[in-house]
């Protein structure tokens, strides 16, 4: 590795490492105190808060990384301009692109790694933060299990509409089930106030059945209880209720898959499934955008190069913001939805580069 790259790297990751503790300790700081009275309400033991706070770790690093590392540039490249060594090494004959091309080279494999480490630890440890909140602070049992509204739910030659599924009583609420032939054709149609779960098949009280006969007439009766065989379980209407981060790309890619095969719109997690491989790559470009930002600041120095990254930051944060609500509600498609913040702060640096290399 060449003198300068060892340099670089040694100065890089010392700001790094200073503006990364100082990023997680103050979003530890204003989570905490944000929770506080939830926390007191709930009398959650301070061991708990504490083994809470641990877990959420991993994910407040990979938030607070990609602001950390264009800090970190944009002071490392500041100081060396105000220390002239912009100027020696121009003198030298080197070009701006030629010494900058380790740290995009580090910055690709800080993508890698965040990525492997957003897929491993974070997933793992969400989990944990999340299922410690359910259980003691909402007082949910640690099943992680929730009701679910408005579900379709498509079987073998059947569809099921549930107004309201209550895992806990194992009980639909104001149910429909629609059981076709082989052709689609309606073959029976139970409406009903309450299906309940006994162990072997559902108990479905107050309804009525729309039962079709061979002349494509249908024929309707009323009920006070019926037991209705299904292969479906209440297991298979509850759902976990996990969020993003608790899961890795093939988990949530296969979570989505299913919950568009039963019916459902699946769009927020395809998006959220894109979003955890373009989010990693903001790493590169936060690295991009900093050197720029750095050294062709001409007045104000490092603080003010330091407060145009802050702005950089906030701009990317609205982008992605508004292009990932954009393909929650099917305007983008999952795909473009998240990756526009990255094109759009690629080409801006890129033609910062650009520029700064003239």
């Amino acid at each position: 590795m060449p003198v300068f790259s060892k340099y670089l790297y040694k100065e890089f990751f010392k700001l790094l490492l200073l503006s990364l503790f100082a990023f997680v300790s103050i979003y530890i700081m204003v989570h905490f105190f944000g929770k506080a009275d939830n926390f007191i309400d709930a009398q959650v033991p301070r061991g708990v808060i504490i083994r809470y706070l641990l877990y959420l770790l991993p994910f407040i690093v990979v938030q607070m990384l990609p602001p950390a590392i264009l800090i970190a540039v944009i002071i490392m490249f500041s100081l060396m301009k105000k220390n002239n060594e912009i100027i020696a090494l121009k003198a030298c004959g080197i070009k701006l692109f030629d010494f900058m091309s380790p740290i995009f080279l580090l910055g690709v494999i800080l993508s890698l790694t965040l990525f492997v480490f957003s897929e491993s630890a974070v997933p793992y440890a969400s989990s944990r933060a999340n299922t410690l909140w359910r259980v003691y602070v909402e007082k949910k049992s640690g099943q992680g299990t929730y009701g679910r509204d408005h579900i379709w739910y498509k079987s073998k030659n059947a569809i099921y509409w549930i107004a309201r599924f209550d895992p806990a009583r194992m009980a639909m609420y104001r149910p429909s089930f629609y059981f076709f032939d082989p052709s689609f054709r309606l073959l029976k149609r139970i409406d009903a106030k309450v299906a309940v779960w006994n162990g072997n098949a559902w108990k479905v009280r107050g309804g009525i059945t729309l039962t079709g006969d061979k002349e494509g007439g249908y024929a309707l009766s009323r009920f006070k209880e019926i037991y209705l065989k299904i292969p479906e379980r209440p297991e298979t209407f509850a759902q976990e209720e996990r969020q993003p981060e608790e899961m890795g790309y093939w988990q949530l890619k296969r979570f989505a898959e299913k919950v568009q095969d039963e019916g459902y719109d699946a769009s927020r997690y395809f998006v959220d499934l894109n979003i955890k491989l373009a989010f990693p790559f903001i790493v590169f470009i936060m690295l991009l955008l900093g050197a720029p930002i750095a050294l062709l600041q001409n007045k104000g120095g490092t603080s003010v190069a330091i407060a145009v990254g802050v702005v950089a930051c906030f701009c990317y944060l609205i982008v992605l913001g508004v292009s990932r609500s954009l393909g929650f509600a099917g305007i983008l498609p999952p795909v473009l939805s998240a990756w526009l913040a990255n094109g759009i702060f690629f080409f801006v640096g890129s033609f910062l580069i650009l520029k700064l290399d003239q």
